[in-house]
């Protein structure tokens, strides 16, 4: 079969060549692939019915994510928001890919490392993000659930070291009381009649606003619904939070050794990347969760 470019299909249909691209990733043209960022239209291919011009192309974000993300488009809105979104929520999290390590994950499915380690959490995680907000785009016209919410939290933490631990409820609400920014957040039972809540007093809203949706993050961030481990490990200012706290007691004169509280498989890497790393020479006695303890 011979393709022919967009260009060449606008003068054959008599339209514009963004309303060729526009049918290409709506979908509405069988047999197009693209190479690269490059159309290739069927010869025999036959300009698409229109009821009126207004419908030509997506008019709402969430009709351009639908198609973007059906043409598997590079280069657009869809993409962006993809890696960028994935890039920064993970590394609020802790992850260390890179910008650009995060790119390759979604374009090539690969990571390029030149030196140094990756952590498997950080790869699995990345490309659990993906997939929850595929989710999120393909969901966007019905009511948000506590079973959605749920359901993202699993596919999110699923195949981590987290979804291993005993502690680590994937796919449903914690177990354990935590906190945020040294904030405390929801106790672990109120956590559903919260959440209820939260769900009934936004359906409430027909027309949300801007303000609407950040008061509902506020919100939400303040239940906290589900455990997130490893918190102390946060970078700000360049340094894991945890880092700030040992450095105080290394440079006390009345303190002889720390006592640093973490889960059993993060012990080596407190060791290496936060003690090591950042010159911590007092002795250190690392208690596990459960209360044991590994001198």
């Amino acid at each position: 079969m011979k393709y022919i470019s967009v260009s060449e299909t606008a003068k054959k249909w008599g339209v514009s060549e963004r309303s060729v691209r526009g049918y290409c990733a709506a979908g509405k043209i069988t047999g197009v692939f693209l190479t690269g960022k490059t159309w290739n239209i069927p010869e025999t291919a036959e300009k698409p019915d229109r009821i009126n011009k207004k419908t030509d192309t997506p008019k709402t974000l969430l009709e351009v994510l639908k198609a973007e993300k059906a043409a598997k488009l590079h280069g657009g809105i869809y993409h962006k928001i993809q890696i960028d979104l994935t890039y920064n929520s993970n590394h609020i999290e802790g992850s260390r890919l890179t910008h650009d390590q995060t790119r390759y994950i979604f374009e090539t499915n690969t990571i390029g490392v030149s030196d140094g380690t990756v952590k498997v959490d950080d790869v699995v995680e990345t490309a659990n993000h993906f997939k929850c907000i595929d989710m999120i785009i393909d969901s966007a016209n019905y009511a948000l659930s506590e079973a959605f919410i749920k359901q993202l939290h699993a596919v999110l933490k699923s195949g981590t070291s987290d979804s291993r631990l005993d502690w680590f409820v994937v796919g449903d609400y914690k177990r354990l009381p935590n906190e945020v920014g040294g904030m405390a957040t929801t106790a672990p039972e109120n956590v559903g009649t919260e959440i209820k809540k939260l769900l009934a007093e936004d359906k409430s809203i027909a027309n949300k606003t801007f303000d609407d949706l950040l008061d509902f993050h506020y919100r939400f961030e303040r239940i906290h619904p589900f455990r997130l481990p490893g918190q102390q490990f946060l970078e700000i200012g360049g340094k894991p939070v945890v880092v700030y706290a040992l450095e105080v007691f290394e440079h006390s004169p009345e303190i002889d050794q720390i006592i640093l509280v973490t889960g059993a498989d993060k012990i080596e890497y407190c060791q290496k990347e936060i003690i090591e790393k950042y010159g911590i020479k007092k002795r250190i006695i690392h208690a596990h969760n459960s209360g044991n303890e590994n001198k």
